[in-house]
């Protein structure tokens, strides 16, 4: 469990803000942060004004303490770690009974600064970058804002792919999922959103293609939501490539793993961070060692799948109805 509460004991009379930053060398802005979260309980009772005298005695505290299992970086240096992250795992843990996230391995590693300095969804696999302080942290992420980071992503597609083509459509947050479980849609009051697609092999037995995505844009399901609307949604999707009943059941944790093989066409969601290109002093380009391209044991038989894109979920009431001129080949 990474969040743990832990017994200590006070030796002498101290702000309790000071005792946070001696006992896990956190920085005045950090310790603060800990105690108005009320992570701080004396007697069983939360503190939450960080300035608070605390006697000598004891004290206990809730904390993230990593607990790693065993996942190495693909790449380090003193600044930053790239790690391979499995499909299934957070990258921060999402309530404090979460009881693993990449988190567990970035701060085992990197100590109480590092930090993943950009999302990936749990689904997904592939690179995910972390900083090993908070000057890299701020460097990474500033860079991400302005674009000097590019990743570029592998995905299997329904159906066949034979171009090259991008969609240049914005993507809005969905705020009412009672008609539709989709987290974003296409809608012309949306943020801007631009993914150019690279087709690189159709596979004819399972009617799949692998294709290159590359966001120019990081919105929140970018690149799912972008191939939903040409019709070739990423198999093993299970919001965007399926119907309402399914995405529901998944969202409730009902739907069986038999279940999601043959209504999303995959074991997972068939999306994969493949590629970091960024500067950091030098320029640094770090690709996935992993084989997505011959992960097609993970993609249920064409003949065994029981959804099409004629009966999977519609943008939800009131999307725009763009038309599909963003197929420029």
């Amino acid at each position: 469990m990474p969040f743990v509460k832990e017994k200590f004991t006070v030796s002498e009379k101290i702000p309790a803000f000071l005792f946070i930053m001696r006992t896990f060398g956190f920085t005045q802005a950090q310790a603060q942060r800990l105690v108005g979260k009320g992570r701080l309980l004396i007697a069983g009772v939360s503190i939450y004004n960080s300035g608070t005298k605390l006697e000598p005695g004891e004290v206990e505290i809730v904390y993230f303490k990593a607990a790693s299992r065993g996942e190495k970086p693909l790449f380090a240096n003193k600044d930053f770690m790239v790690f391979e992250k499995p499909s299934g795992v957070l990258v921060h843990p999402n309530t404090m009974s979460t009881p693993y996230s990449m988190l567990d391995e970035i701060r085992h590693i990197g100590g109480d600064n590092a930090n993943a300095v950009h999302r990936i969804d749990m689904e997904t696999s592939g690179l995910l970058l972390a900083s090993k302080h908070k000057q890299s942290e701020h460097y990474l992420k500033n860079a991400f804002e302005i674009k000097k980071i590019r990743k570029s992503y592998l995905a299997w597609a329904d159906g066949e792919l034979t171009a090259p083509f991008s969609v240049a459509l914005p993507v809005k947050t969905n705020h009412d999922y009672s008609e539709c479980k989709h987290k974003v849609f296409l809608h012309e009051d949306g943020k801007y959103a631009h993914t150019d697609f690279i087709p690189i092999h159709y596979d004819k037995t399972l009617d799949t293609t692998l294709v290159a995505c590359y966001p120019l844009t990081g919105r929140t399901h970018q690149i799912r939501v972008h191939l939903f609307h040409v019709k070739h949604p990423i198999l093993g999707d299970p919001l965007y490539g399926t119907t309402f009943e399914t995405a529901n059941a998944y969202l409730e944790d009902t739907l069986t793993q038999e279940e999601r093989f043959v209504h999303t066409g995959a074991q997972r969601l068939m999306l994969h961070a493949q590629t970091l290109t960024f500067p950091y002093g030098a320029k640094y380009q770090i690709e996935s060692k992993v084989n997505f391209g011959e992960m097609k044991a993970l993609i249920c038989p064409q003949a065994e799948r029981l959804f099409n894109t004629g009966n999977i979920q519609k943008q939800p009431p009131g999307a725009a109805q763009i038309l599909p001129h963003e197929m420029d080949h």
